[in-house]
C-alpha cells in the first residue's frame, strides 16, 4: 500500500472492483469508449475492464482515493440516468435504486460487517444506502460480493466508509511478512484524516449524456486493437511511463499461494496489475524462486501490492486473498 501525506490531506493508492452485468459494462464503456474514456480522465482514475464473454464481468478502478471516489460516483449517477431513461416509457411511480456489487477479499467481510453486525449497522445509518455482504463467495474464488443501493450520493458516501476499513485492516495485518519492495503503510493518524474524508459531503457533477448501450446491444469492441484502447490503462495520454523491472525473492513453500491452482491467482494480479510478471524455475539446492516484474512503476508497485497480500493471508492464516 503506497501512502503519502498530499496538499489536500490523505492521497492512499487503493484497488476497487466492481462485479457487473453485461448490461452494465456496456453502459460504462459507452459508443465507441466514450464514456469510459471520459470517466478515466475526469476522475484520473485507472478504470480497467476484464475481458471475456462470461455474462458478468469483473471492472478494476486503480487509484488514489479521491480519483476513486470520483469514479465511484461518475458509474452510480451513469446507472441513475440509465434507470431514470428505463423508466421515460414506463408507469411506474417510484425509481429504483442504482445497485453496485464490490468484489471484496472474504479474509476482510468480517471487519466490514463488525461485531454482532455493528459495523455494517453504523454504515447503513450513516450514509442511508443499504449494504448486504454475501454469505457464499464467489464461484471459484475467495473472495463475496458486497451489494450496496440507494442513491448516487448515499452509495459514494458508503464506499468511502468501505474503503476506510478495507484500510484499517490492510493497515493492521499488511506488517505480518516482509518481503523485498516493502510498502509503505498508512499511520493511524492517516487512517483518521482518511476517516475524515470520507465522512466529508462531495458533489459531483453527474456525468454528461450519453448514448446507453441497449440489453442486446454488441458492446462496441470490433478487434483486438480497439479492444486494447478501450480496456488499455491509458487515460488518452500521449506516452505512458517507461517500463521497468523489479525483482523480488519469495521462499519455495509460499510460491504456492502466488500461482494458485492452475495459475489463477498469478494470471489474475497479471491481469489486475498490468504488469508482466515471470517466476523463475526452481533451482536444484535453493530454498528461494525469483520473480520478475516489468512495467510502468505503476503496474510494478500494484504487482506488489497484490503479492505481499497474498503472502500476508497465507502466513496469517486469514485465508487467501
Amino acid at each position: 500500500m503506497e501512502s503519502k501525506v498530499s496538499e489536500g490531506g490523505l492521497n492512499v493508492t487503493l484497488t476497487i472492483r466492481l462485479l457487473m452485468h453485461g448490461k452494465e459494462v456496456g453502459s460504462i464503456i459507452g459508443k465507441k469508449g466514450e464514456t469510459v474514456k471520459k470517466m478515466r480522465e475526469e476522475s484520473g482514475a485507472r478504470i480497467n475492464i476484464s475481458e471475456g464473454n462470461c455474462p458478468e464481468r469483473i471492472v478494476t478502478i486503480t487509484g488514489p482515493t479521491d480519483a476513486i471516489f470520483k469514479a465511484f460516483a461518475m458509474i452510480a449517477y451513469k446507472f441513475e440516468e440509465d434507470i431514470i431513461n428505463s423508466m421515460s416509457n414506463s408507469t411506474a411511480t417510484s425509481k429504483p435504486p442504482v445497485t453496485l456489487r464490490l468484489v471484496v477479499p472474504a479474509s476482510q467481510c468480517g471487519s466490514l460487517i463488525g461485531k454482532g453486525g455493528s459495523k455494517i449497522k453504523e454504515i447503513r445509518e450513516s450514509t442511508g444506502a443499504q449494504v448486504q455482504v454475501a454469505g457464499d463467495m464467489l464461484p471459484n474464488s475467495t473472495e463475496r460480493a458486497v451489494t450496496i443501493s440507494g442513491t448516487p450520493d448515499a452509495i459514494i458516501q458508503c464506499v468511502k466508509q468501505i474503503c476506510v476499513v478495507m484500510l484499517e485492516v490492510q493497515s493492521v495485518t499488511m506488517g505480518a511478512y516482509t518481503i523485498q519492495g516493502q510498502y509503505a503503510i498508512p499511520h493511524p493518524d492517516q487512517l483518521t484524516k482518511l476517516h475524515q474524508l470520507a465522512m466529508q459531503q462531495t458533489p459531483f457533477t453527474p456525468l454528461g449524456q450519453t448514448t446507453p448501450a441497449f440489453p442486446g446491444e454488441k458492446l462496441p469492441l470490433h478487434s483486438s486493437e480497439e479492444a486494447q484502447n478501450l480496456m488499455g490503462q491509458s487515460s488518452g495520454l500521449d506516452a505512458s511511463p517507461p517500463a521497468s523491472t523489479h525483482e523480488l525473492t519469495i521462499p519455495n513453500d509460499l510460491i504456492g499461494c502466488i500461482i494458485g491452482r492452475q495459475g489463477t491467482k498469478i494470471n489474475e494480479i497479471r491481469q489486475m496489475s498490468g504488469a508482466q510478471i515471470k517466476i523463475a524455475n526452481a533451482t536444484e539446492g535453493s530454498s528461494e524462486r525469483q520473480i520478475t516484474i516489468t512495467g510502468t512503476p505503476a503496474n510494478i508497485s500494484l504487482a506488489q501490492y497484490l503479492i505481499n497480500a497474498r503472502l500476508t493471508s497465507e502466513v496469517t492464516g486469514m485465508g487467501a486473498l
